[in-house]
């Protein structure tokens, strides 16, 4: 749990506006502290699963909202990334019927290995 006087360094920092006290970027930075506080509690207590389901909740609803940045305003997106140091997740693309088929046929052009 943050105490008041740290929530409000992070609000005056990542805020969008003056009075902005709930933007995307203000909770992503609020949960990723909250994050890294109960990190550092569970490298001291490895058995309080109520914690970890906590830390696992909270991962989950920054995961949400940073997904959600990223779709409605990119630039800041990127700005909140850097200042935050995450590391970003790499996006899954389905392959269309098309690329599969490019796929398949560079395989079968591949040379059989020699089983010995």
């Amino acid at each position: 749990m943050l105490d008041k006087d740290k929530k409000l360094k992070i609000i005056k920092k990542f805020q969008t506006h003056e009075g902005d006290t709930g933007s995307t970027e203000v909770q992503v930075a609020i949960l990723t502290a909250e994050i890294e506080e109960l990190v550092e509690h569970l490298k001291v207590h490895a058995k309080d699963h109520s914690s970890r389901r906590g830390l696992l909740r909270k991962v989950g609803e920054r995961r949400r909202l940073i997904r959600y940045l990223k779709k409605e305003n990119p630039k800041s997106h990127e700005e909140l990334i850097k200042k935050l140091k995450l590391k970003q997740a790499k996006v899954l693309v389905k392959a269309t019927a098309n690329q599969v088929e490019v796929l398949e046929d560079n395989i079968d052009e591949d040379v059989e290995p020699e089983i010995k």
